[in-house]
């Protein structure tokens, strides 16, 4: 009786999908690609990395603490978690030239990635997260933000993390990337196709 329940059930989930799923020729909505312009003139990225947030160079599945990063060597990881951040929106707003000219602010409130253990074993998720504020570059006048930007990358583990280590993807490569395409996300507009 159960199996009949749940197969019902499914069977119904699957009939409003279908309905939901409207368009031309089968294809959803949502299934058009979004383009994206830049709508600012970026003068300026400034990252700030406080020193109130908790450093952890504990080797355990889930240390607490605001910033954990073992992709550089031992050293100031306020630093080098700056300049991660750095390369990703310089890379992001290369080429914005376009629209209102802006200071881009970004305070990491959080940086934990992946420690040894759970590189080499079971993956994760590089959990990044930081406050974006745009300012006009010649007022100081907020213009958006100060708004929390969810910059999450799932993250590999054990024979595959060493692959792509080998490869070069490092860790840092791979978040790199990934700023680089939230800030360009984050700072421009949707256009139609």
């Amino acid at each position: 009786m159960r199996v009949v329940r749940v197969l019902a059930m499914l069977g119904l989930l699957f009939g409003l999908a279908a309905c939901v799923s409207g368009g031309t020729g089968g294809k959803s909505a949502s299934a058009q690609p979004i383009k994206l312009a830049a709508q600012y003139d970026v003068a300026e990225v400034k990252i700030v990395v406080p020193q109130t947030l908790r450093v952890s160079e504990a080797n355990s599945y889930r240390p607490n603490a605001d910033i954990v990063w073992r992709g550089d060597p031992p050293g100031d990881r306020y630093a080098q978690v700056q300049a991660i951040m750095a390369e990703g929106f310089a890379q992001g707003t290369a080429g914005m030239t376009a629209g209102r000219r802006v200071i881009v602010e970004a305070e990491v409130v959080r940086f934990h990635c992946l420690t040894e253990k759970t590189r080499y074993s079971i993956g994760g998720v590089h959990s990044i997260r930081f406050n974006l504020t745009v300012r006009d570059a010649e007022s100081g006048q907020v213009i958006d933000g100060p708004r929390l930007v969810k910059a999450d990358i799932k993250a590999s583990g054990g024979e595959k993390a060493l692959a792509e280590d080998r490869a070069g993807r490092t860790q840092r490569v791979v978040i790199v990337e990934d700023l680089m395409a939230v800030s360009r996300r984050e700072l421009s507009a949707r256009v139609a196709p």
